[in-house]
């Protein structure tokens, strides 16, 4: 059975889940884009001159972010793919 043959609940479903593993990604993309500017604009004004461990903390930090974001995408999408393969193996 293809994917177009699934009931609509079931359609619905899975496009609810793309899209909001797709806003989820997003709001990481978001957050690290807003600590790796902090961080580096901590480092550049020279008056927070006391506060660079602080601008280094939130540029390793948006990197972090940046990858547990990427890894939850790709995996929350191959588990929806798999679970789609299933429903699809179901309905045989």
């Amino acid at each position: 059975m293809k994917e177009d043959e699934l009931p609509l609940n079931d359609l619905l479903t899975v496009e609810m889940t793309y899209l909001s593993n797709e806003r989820s990604m997003l709001a990481y993309m978001r957050t690290f884009m807003v600590f790796l500017s902090s961080g580096f604009a901590i480092l550049k004004i020279e008056y927070l001159n006391n506060l660079i461990v602080i601008g280094y903390v939130f540029i390793i930090l948006s990197l972090l972010i940046l990858v547990l974001g990427l890894i939850r995408f790709f995996s929350v999408k191959r588990n929806v793919k798999e679970i789609l393969k299933n429903i699809s193996k179901e309905r045989l």
